[in-house]
């Protein structure tokens, strides 16, 4: 999961796209990119760091250009290391530059990348971006093939995850997966410049006059000529007829401001809520809970159909990053000790319930129910906004090791005992099917190891 930006035909495109990446911070912390084209060069900037260090005015103002591609990474393939950031950036013999930042992550990397290099391809990064970029560059300097039909047999042919921005000196060229699992929204502004993000949240800060979600396999072609769009039909390149949108968009990485599968996120949350209330109807607690930020929608829910107070109870520090994404299980845990603090003299006597969006590893919640615990709270009864995750990802959240992954190795009860709470309740799968209107649109591989792209 990481977050991606693109601006066409805008003197401004770094300071925008700067804006879009900030917008889209809770996507990735390690990392962040940009490379802007004025037509004639690229100039690229990316290092380890936030958006409000590492692009500040100064810096901006040296990225001149009417195009720009951005990108802040979450890692889930390749190391810590300024090498894996995004946008990468080629050269080609022929004399066009290439640039091209994407979110998701590629299943058939390692026979995709021994293939190029068996052609003679060098790789500089363990990243899936840089082996999008240089297979679709192999296909129209080495076979010869228009720009295009080099982007469809990359669709065909490598396999996963992918929201995908292009970008030659003069060009913009927007692809998605077939099954669209990661979310991608372009626009226009009232000036005429396009722009792309991975979340549409990143887009109303700018202002677009309208925007639209890219299709499954669509290409989108973006020059001086305008918009053109080549609908590539998904069953071409899929083995389902349904698209596999990522459900964990809705229950955690997206913000609730976000519009996207068709959906306001804030309503997904609300409606998790309000079906896991429906299963407590023996419960009367004081008052409900979030594990703040991504939860609390999900509180709200709960607490609208119990008709009992929702509280924020916990405080969080926003300037320690997400601790799930962290790269490090070390910088997990301390993270967690920096990130949340209890209201003085809030909780002693009550019952609780807490309502956090997952269990992946633990490792939060553990400490949370200690803190909540430690502050008087009488009972903490947990209520989980998404069924128990036991299976991996493989489409850009970091869950490889399904050894990991609490739910995997504990029962609920025991999982209950190891936290610390005292009772515990995942949402079913069947009952979050509900809160979409489009259930069978949607990958449940962590929950249930269903698979759409193998």
């Amino acid at each position: 999961m990481c977050g991606i930006v693109g601006i066409y035909g805008n003197e401004k495109a770094a300071e925008l796209a700067s804006l879009g990446l900030f917008a889209e911070q809770h996507r990735g912390q390690e990392s962040c990119g940009m490379a802007v084209s004025n037509g004639k060069i690229f100039r690229l900037r990316k290092k380890l760091g936030l958006v409000k260090d590492v692009f500040r005015p100064e810096k901006l103002a040296k990225l001149e250009g009417r195009i720009a591609v951005g990108h802040v990474r979450y890692p889930t393939r390749g190391s810590s290391t300024e090498e894996n950031s995004q946008p990468h950036i080629v050269e080609t013999l022929a004399g066009p530059s290439f640039t091209l930042a994407s979110n998701g992550d590629i299943i058939n990397y390692f026979d995709i990348k021994r293939q190029l290099e068996s052609k003679g391809v060098y790789f500089v990064s363990n990243n899936d971006g840089e082996l999008i970029l240089k297979y679709i560059i192999y296909q129209v300097e080495k076979e010869g093939k228009p720009i295009i039909d080099s982007i469809k047999e990359m669709i065909k042919n490598i396999k996963g995850a992918f929201s995908t921005i292009l970008a030659t000196k003069n060009e913009m060229y927007l692809f998605r997966d077939p099954y669209a699992i990661r979310p991608m929204t372009y626009g226009q502004l009232e000036d005429g410049t396009i722009v792309v993000a991975s979340e549409s949240c990143a887009l109303d800060i700018l202002a677009p006059i309208w925007t639209k979600e890219v299709e499954p396999a669509e290409i989108i072609v973006i020059n001086e000529s305008g918009i053109r769009t080549i609908r590539n039909n998904p069953l071409e390149f899929r083995a389902t007829k349904n698209e596999k949108h990522c459900i964990f968009e809705h229950i955690y990485f997206s913000r609730p401001d976000s519009f996207e599968f068709g959906e306001n996120v804030y309503d997904v949350r609300e409606q998790i809520g309000a079906i896991i209330a429906d299963f407590d109807k023996e419960l009367n607690p004081d008052c409900v809970i979030p594990v703040p930020d991504s939860s609390n929608f999900i509180a709200i829910g709960y607490g609208k159909r119990k008709n009992i107070p929702f509280e924020m109870g916990l405080i969080r520090n926003h300037y320690v990053g997400r601790t799930f994404i962290k790269p490090e299980q070390t910088i997990r845990d301390e993270s967690v000790k920096q990130k949340f603090n209890v209201l003085p003299n809030f909780f002693k006597g009550k019952k609780i319930v807490l309502v956090d969006d997952s269990i992946v590893r633990g490792t939060t919640l553990k400490k949370i129910i200690h803190l909540i615990k430690k502050a008087g709270a009488k009972e903490v009864h947990l209520r989980i906004g998404s069924p128990a995750v036991k299976y991996s990802c493989f489409y850009g959240i970091d869950t490889p090791d399904q050894n990991k992954l609490i739910a995997n190795y504990k029962s609920i009860p025991e999982i209950c005992e190891h936290l610390g709470a005292d009772s515990l309740k995942y949402l079913p799968i069947p009952n979050l099917k509900k809160c979409v209107s489009k259930p069978d649109d949607y990958c449940l591989a962590c929950f249930n190891g269903k698979y759409p792209v193998v």
